[in-house]
């Protein structure tokens, strides 16, 4: 077993504004994943354009807000859908993973949301958590829906750029954040059920192989959520339920504690 890391304190970036907590109101997505406890917003998906700004999803009621370099939030888009998180393309486009809908893209000049992607051949998906891209284009998602150790058929795809679909698993208890290594030879998977991060290796024509546990946490009312990397390597993980951060070097030794000011919601 490692020391225990070194513990960073945080504090609050940027609060949503009371004009866009939405009070009073239910949905499907806020009796399932949340017992029908009242959900002002639940923001997940956090990414950076060239600009500095952030943008984030609202999973239940299908907003996506942009927060400039000050903390100022804006609402920058909405439709009707379970956004559960997004990456920005390199030509600007914003990609959308969609909980109910599939792969979706939002033009930021029009801020229209379209379909991109809704099934897997003639299957739907049981419900598309994240997304990251690679150097290439590529475009590797995980499809989590409700599995976990009760049910590990979770699945990790691969959307290439000329617009093939691999499934590269299926197997996966919670398949949720992603992130490829320095290297795009393979790509880290937070399994949240199984509280743990795996490794996927990936051959040269993009198949995975030799899968297996790369951090093994524990405790947490939910488990490892978002996931990134940094320019060193090292993982940086969400771990929900536990309202943390941790981060890992990229040989699996932990280095901080980051914890949240906020509570225990640490979702990305």
């Amino acid at each position: 077993m490692f020391a225990a890391p070194r513990l960073v304190e945080t504090t609050v970036f940027a609060t949503i504004p009371d004009k866009f907590r939405i009070r009073g109101r239910s949905n499907r997505w806020t009796e399932v994943q949340r017992g029908g406890a009242p959900t002002e917003c639940f923001l997940e998906g956090p990414s950076f354009d060239r600009a500095g700004n952030l943008y984030v999803v609202d999973v239940p009621w299908g907003r996506i807000f942009r927060i400039d370099p000050s903390g100022a939030v804006e609402l920058f888009a909405e439709y009707d859908g379970e956004p559960n998180g997004l990456k920005i393309h390199q030509d600007g486009r914003i990609f959308i993973a969609d909980f109910r809908h599939g792969i979706m893209v939002l033009d930021p000049a029009s801020r229209v949301v379209t379909p991109l992607l809704e099934r897997a051949a003639l299957d739907r998906f049981k419900g598309i958590n994240d997304l990251v891209f690679a150097s290439n284009g590529d475009l590797y998602f995980t499809d989590q829906g409700l599995t976990g150790l009760h049910d590990p058929s979770g699945c990790l795809y691969r959307l290439r750029a000329n617009g093939q679909l691999d499934r590269l698993l299926s197997s996966i208890p919670s398949p949720n954040g992603l992130v490829l290594n320095l290297a795009e030879n393979a790509v880290f998977v937070n399994v949240t059920r199984g509280n743990c991060v795996w490794r996927v290796p990936l051959f040269p024509d993009g198949s995975a192989y030799k899968v297996g546990v790369f951090i093994q946490l524990s405790g947490g009312l939910g488990g490892p959520d978002g996931l990134a990397i940094d320019q060193q390597g090292n993982l940086a993980i969400a771990h929900i339920g536990l309202g943390v951060v941790w981060l890992f070097s990229h040989l699996g030794e932990p280095l901080l504690r980051i914890r949240s000011c906020a509570g225990l919601a640490t979702t990305n």
